[in-house]
């Protein structure tokens, strides 16, 4: 059964292709500003956004797989072997072959790349404040979108 195209339901599509309803548009110009905010946060301690996502999981957990750590990040080798190698040259990560495993690469801070965190804890405070929103609020938006994230990626 074919559906009728009304006035109304054409009047109803066309609502659904309005920019300010599209979910994607939110979340990716919610995206561009969040990167804006980072950027002058992150260039005091002379990292790229991603460098700083890698170190939040190194600082969380030292010593990971390079494959573990593109897992959280949701980053292909590929893409996070430039990254390490940048990070590796400017002293905050050393990449060493697993000795059990030699075809395993595992990444640990170096004693800059540990000490970094102590200049980056002011930076979720600063972002916080940036957003308007509480503690509990952040939260509950990031649960929520993870769930979302999740919801696509499954």
């Amino acid at each position: 059964m074919a559906s009728r195209n009304t006035p109304r339901n054409t009047a109803l599509s066309e609502q659904a292709l309005r920019l300010d309803h599209q979910l994607c548009f939110a979340l990716y110009s919610a995206s561009l500003a969040m990167t804006k905010l980072y950027k002058p946060l992150l260039d005091e301690l002379g990292l790229t956004y991603p460098q700083y996502l890698a170190l939040l999981v190194l600082w969380e957990q030292d010593g990971v797989t390079v494959s573990d750590l593109g897992e959280k990040l949701y980053l292909d080798s590929g893409t996070l072997t430039p990254l390490l190698k940048r990070m590796e040259a400017a002293g905050l990560v050393s990449r060493l072959r697993d000795a059990a495993d030699e075809r395993r690469v595992l990444i640990r801070l170096t004693a800059d790349g540990r000490q970094l965190k102590a200049r980056a804890l002011s930076i979720p405070g600063c972002v916080l404040q940036a957003a308007q929103c509480d503690v509990a609020e952040a939260m509950t938006l990031t649960r929520q979108i993870q769930t979302l994230r999740n919801r696509l990626t499954a």
